[in-house]
C-alpha cells in the first residue's frame, strides 16, 4: 500500500488488502494529508490505476482518508479506479455516476452518518 502525492494529484499504488495495511503506511497517508493544501472545494484526482488488490480494510481506510481531505476543503475524485473498488463505492452511495468521472464521494452531507449517545 503506497501513495504519492503529485500537486493536485495523488497516485494510489499496491496492496490496499489486511495484509498490506502496515504502521508505516498509514503513516504515510498521514503525511500525504499534510501535503494537501487546504482549498476551497478545488479538486484532488486520486489515480488508482496502480493498485494491485484492495479489501474491506482498504476501502475503509480510503474512505476515511477521502473524508479527510474533504476536511481540508479538497474534493477528492477517484480517477481509474479497480471494478471492484468502484461497485463498492457506487454500492455504499460514496460515487456519484452522473459525474464525468468517478467521484470519490458526493457531499459530506449525504454521506451515512451514525449518531453515537452519550
Amino acid at each position: 500500500m503506497k501513495i504519492h502525492m503529485n500537486g493536485s494529484m495523488a497516485h494510489l499504488q499496491g496492496d490496499w488488502t489486511v495484509a498490506g495495511v502496515t504502521q508505516n503506511n498509514l503513516d504515510t497517508l498521514s503525511v500525504a494529508l499534510e501535503l494537501i493544501e487546504p482549498g476551497d472545494g478545488r479538486s484532488l484526482n486520486i489515480d488508482c490505476q496502480q493498485v494491485r488488490a484492495i479489501d474491506t480494510t482498504g476501502k475503509q481506510i480510503l474512505n476515511v482518508w477521502l473524508q479527510c481531505a474533504r476536511l481540508r476543503g479538497v474534493e477528492p475524485e477517484l480517477v481509474n479506479p479497480p471494478n471492484k473498488l468502484r461497485r463498492s463505492f457506487q454500492r455504499l452511495g460514496l460515487l456519484c455516476p452522473n459525474r464525468p468521472r468517478y467521484a470519490a464521494a458526493c457531499r459530506q452531507d449525504k454521506l451515512p452518518i451514525k449518531e453515537i449517545p452519550t
